[in-house]
């Protein structure tokens, strides 16, 4: 079966603002932000490396090294009869140029 083309990740015009939905600040998060330049985000789950980049870039005005994705699956939950999952999600880890910084607060 042939792949659509209309679904492909290279073929998505999503804008910025659709790729980068939150910034994820928590303990971990903010010391790698302080000792390693490295910001976490979750994004959308179509989004590739490249538009990531491109997102961070433009939205907060910095200079990119590298981009590591991560890909993580809903989990089982259940309320007395009811079965159902948490949703899957993808985050960014964004290592920023020496010289750049975000400032969330």
């Amino acid at each position: 079966m042939a792949r659509n083309k209309d679904l492909t990740k290279n073929s998505l015009n999503l804008k910025p603002y659709q790729i980068i939905l939150k910034p994820i600040v928590t303990e971990k998060g903010i010391h790698n932000s302080e000792r390693r330049n490295v910001y976490s985000f979750e994004v959308n789950p179509l989004a590739g490396k490249k538009q990531i980049k491109e997102a961070v870039e433009s939205l907060f005005d910095v200079k990119v090294l590298r981009v590591n994705v991560q890909n993580y699956k809903g989990k089982p939950k259940r309320t007395k009869n009811i079965v159902g999952t948490t949703k899957s999600w993808k985050k960014a880890l964004v290592k920023l140029d020496s010289e750049s910084r975000i400032d969330f607060f």
